[in-house]
């Protein structure tokens, strides 16, 4: 009887187990050329949102270049997920394009309801793509791309014309602080305004706009002009995430403040599990940053 007890305590537990992991998100990262760091991005995003235990991480990393091998058979397997991380760009090989059949294959998974999160440098990615500049709504383009967004200290928004101020950039990283502006899964229960470290601030990042919600936006100290920082778009029945934190380079030694910041992580973890969910249950935790402090932390498996 006692060998039964335990058998049954025994498939009990390993029952529950099974549950918990079935109940984890998957997500995919697809990598695999960027003019930022794409390899460190990848193990810090895979680490950060792993160790919430909400997670299952996969990568799909692509050829370099359009013509190395396998390049016109590469199809990552986007409906399998939850929630797709795309963290490559092609701004220095415009060339370099996805298998119009990939292209068509991400269309596809968002419009009929997947989620997107695109991760910093993806931002600049893709320009000769419509539909990609409708799924990011607003991107590192020239001046006749599309509209701009600037807002006002209050946060009332301008909409400047194609043709209109200038093409995105972003001058010297700079200490940011994060204002928020609508009240969404993502950002609620976040402070109004908080601190995050040496991030790049985009002037006039541009694109259609079109059924977008800027979520936060700062101040951008070289021209005193405040501007989006995290936008949510909805296209078809799914839902996209940009921002322009999370810059990792070529040359940052270790793992730099801006991605140890516990408020960009925080939104990181957020913006994953609403796009896969709709919803958000990861709390806001008791170290995040305020307006007078930047709050750091370790990535999990890192010093």
């Amino acid at each position: 009887m006692q060998l039964t007890r335990r058998s049954l305590i025994l498939s009990s537990l390993l029952v529950e187990a099974a549950l918990a992991e079935s109940r984890k998100l998957k997500a995919l990262i697809v990598d695999g050329f960027s003019n930022h760091d794409w390899r460190k991005t990848t193990a810090f995003i895979d680490a950060t949102l792993t160790a919430t235990g909400l997670f299952e991480v996969a990568v799909s990393t692509s050829p370099s270049e359009a013509n190395a091998p396998g390049w016109g058979e590469w199809r990552p397997a986007f409906s399998d997920y939850d929630v797709v991380v795309l963290s490559m760009n092609n701004i220095q090989q415009p060339d370099t394009r996805w298998p119009r059949a990939a292209e068509q294959n991400l269309e596809a998974y968002v419009r009929n309801g997947g989620g997107l999160l695109v991760f910093h440098s993806a931002n600049n990615a893709f320009p000769h793509w419509p539909e990609y500049d409708r799924m990011i709504g607003l991107g590192w383009r020239d001046k006749d791309h599309g509209p701009a967004l600037r807002l006002n200290a209050g946060g009332r928004i301008e909409r400047i014309p194609a043709g209109e101020g200038e093409g995105t950039s972003h001058g010297p990283r700079q200490d940011t602080l994060v204002i928020r502006l609508n009240d969404h899964p993502i950002t609620h229960g976040l402070p109004e305004r908080w601190m995050t470290p040496d991030i790049e601030v985009y002037t006039h990042a541009r694109g259609p706009a079109e059924e977008l919600t800027v979520l936060t936006y700062g101040r951008h100290i070289a021209t005193d002009a405040y501007w989006p920082l995290e936008w949510v778009v909805a296209y078809g029945k799914g839902r996209v995430y940009s921002s322009s934190f999370g810059h990792i380079w070529k040359t940052d030694e270790g793992v730099p403040d801006r991605v140890r910041c516990v408020g960009f992580q925080t939104s990181l973890i957020s913006a994953a599990e609403w796009l896969a969910t709709g919803a958000v249950s990861y709390p806001v935790p008791d170290d995040f940053p305020t307006e007078q402090e930047i709050r750091l932390r370790p990535i999990a498996g890192r010093p």
